[in-house]
């Protein structure tokens, strides 16, 4: 495995984003790691808004999920884990179905239900550095 290490400002993100589908072009599942306010929302969002949706990409916290389109009528779909209580939840909702369903599926906070997530999910890693640099590394 490879690690890849990416830099980035938040100006630009869409560049960022492009590189990142190109280097995962075989990868459709996701589990973004980062501290609150490292920059996941607005990583997924400018990897959303790079497929093509056409929806508004928002932080899904409250709803647990939010679905999109990509260009090609993909469906995109954007955990947030921050408030479940309990893997219940998810089973709840459906998860294991969003997960084989051949759409993207990305993950904030995927620590809060490890045991749920399938083996096939990338693990990337969004910290703030100095400056407002952000770095992101996933292995490939």
């Amino acid at each position: 495995m490879q690690e890849i290490i990416l830099h980035f400002k938040e100006s630009d993100i869409s560049r960022t984003a492009r590189q990142f589908i190109t280097l995962t072009e075989n990868k459709r599942h996701f589990a973004v790691r980062g501290e609150m306010g490292a920059g996941k929302t607005t990583f997924i969002k400018a990897v959303c808004l790079q497929l093509g949706a056409r929806d508004l990409v928002s932080s899904p916290t409250f709803s647990i999920v939010n679905e999109y389109f990509d260009s090609k009528g993909v469906p995109i779909y954007h955990f947030d884990f921050y408030r479940i209580k309990n893997t219940v939840e998810l089973f709840d909702i459906g998860f294991e179905e969003y997960c084989r369903s051949g759409g993207y599926c990305f993950i904030e906070w995927p620590e809060k239900a490890e045991e749920c997530i399938p083996d096939d999910f990338l693990n990337i890693s969004i910290e703030e550095e100095n400056s407002g640099i952000r770095k992101l590394t996933f292995y490939l």
